[in-house]
């Protein structure tokens, strides 16, 4: 159960604004900047339980409005702001679960078609388009940085930025190898096909996180950029491809007009996937202390998408099932993210128990 104390965030947004207004706050600006960043971060946690807690009072005096007279009119417009409060509600909780550092960041998703040619190429583009849909239901700014074209349908590979207010904690929980069984459109026999799709999502990084990158390991080429149908978006090598030699981590950009500005959002992705795979190793080495077996990463099949002799999508971490599969390629992954992210809280509450019992 995840519990969160608005009062105790609201008494700390007091404290934190009275320092400063102490004599010679001011005078350290990083120190300052920091509080400040704090009281915004707390503030940003706090007005959407305060502004929920306003509309729910507003509904009760409504409600009580009509127990003393009935009003049709009034009744539905209860009905309607009741609905919307749990609406609003949900999503707020769904967001208290979020507690990784990079949370509240932009994200870049990729999806990379396995084994299966044309079949794991579509499969790919239906992914991309489920994420694009489930993006702008939540009002966010998506955009296509790299996409390698399939072989005559679909598409191999395909990089999106995905910005808004906690595109990474919500997209982090996708991370995995996604499965799809269903009638091949590609086969003339119309027999049942099972295919997979690997999905990493990596936060887009504050300018002020520092990763040394020694020039001397980095591999750079231009090429220039195609469209899904083939055709060149330009008629120069402005896409840009960055090979980083020690780890052997490639990042592409092909979406910006100039050389140099893709070359720039492959330097900041290149930045984001270091980190992330330091994060990772961090983890691996942690697991291995506790004696847990870490995962296998493209071993690691997360969810199924089963559209043949039945529909069905099914998450394999947590077991949430729904029988609309469609609904879920039309972008509806919400409920498929609160239990992924209310199994993450409830591990971390069994882990923290665990220490305190030691």
């Amino acid at each position: 159960m995840i519990v969160f104390d608005l009062a105790g965030k609201q008494r700390r947004i007091r404290e934190l604004q009275a320092e400063t207004a102490k004599p010679g706050f001011w005078d350290d600006p990083e120190r300052a900047r920091r509080q400040t960043q704090r009281i915004s971060e707390l503030e940003a946690e706090v007005e959407p339980w305060e502004e929920l807690i306003a509309r729910a009072q507003n509904a009760a005096e409504l409600a009580e409005l009509l127990e003393q007279e009935r009003d049709e009119q009034l009744e539905a417009e209860l009905e309607r702001e009741v609905a919307e409060i749990r609406r609003r509600y949900e999503e707020i909780r769904q967001a208290t679960l979020l507690s990784g550092e990079h949370d509240r960041s932009n994200a870049y998703l990729s999806i990379n078609a396995g084994a299966g040619g044309t079949e794991a190429q579509d499969w790919v583009d239906m992914l991309a388009r489920m994420y694009t849909r489930w993006a702008e239901d939540h009002g966010y700014e998506t955009q296509v940085v790299h996409q390698t074209p399939g072989d005559g349908a679909g598409t191999k590979s395909i990089t999106l930025h995905i910005r808004g207010p906690n595109a990474y904690g919500y997209l982090r929980t996708e991370v995995g190898v996604h499965r799809l069984v269903r009638i091949s459109p590609f086969d003339a026999s119309r027999r049942r096909h099972t295919t997979f799709a690997s999905v990493d999502v990596i936060p887009e990084l504050d300018e002020e996180i520092e990763i040394e990158i020694d020039p001397g390991d980095l591999k750079v080429e231009t090429f220039r950029a195609s469209s899904a149908g083939g055709q060149h978006v330009n008629k120069t090598d402005s896409a840009v491809r960055i090979t980083h030699l020690p780890t052997g981590i490639v990042v592409q950009c092909q979406n910006e007009r100039s050389q140099h500005q893709n070359r720039a959002l492959a330097m900041k992705m290149l930045r984001a996937r270091l980190y992330e795979e330091e994060r990772r190793k961090r983890e691996e080495e942690l697991a291995k202390l506790r004696g847990e077996k870490p995962p296998i990463e493209w071993g690691s099949q997360i969810r199924s998408y089963v559209l043949h002799p039945y529909t069905m999508v099914k998450d394999l971490r947590t077991g949430y099932t729904t029988s609309d599969a469609q609904a879920v390629l039309d972008g509806e992954l919400d409920p498929f993210i609160r239990a992924r992210l209310e199994q993450l809280a409830g591990e971390r509450a069994e882990e923290g128990e665990a220490e305190q019992g030691q």
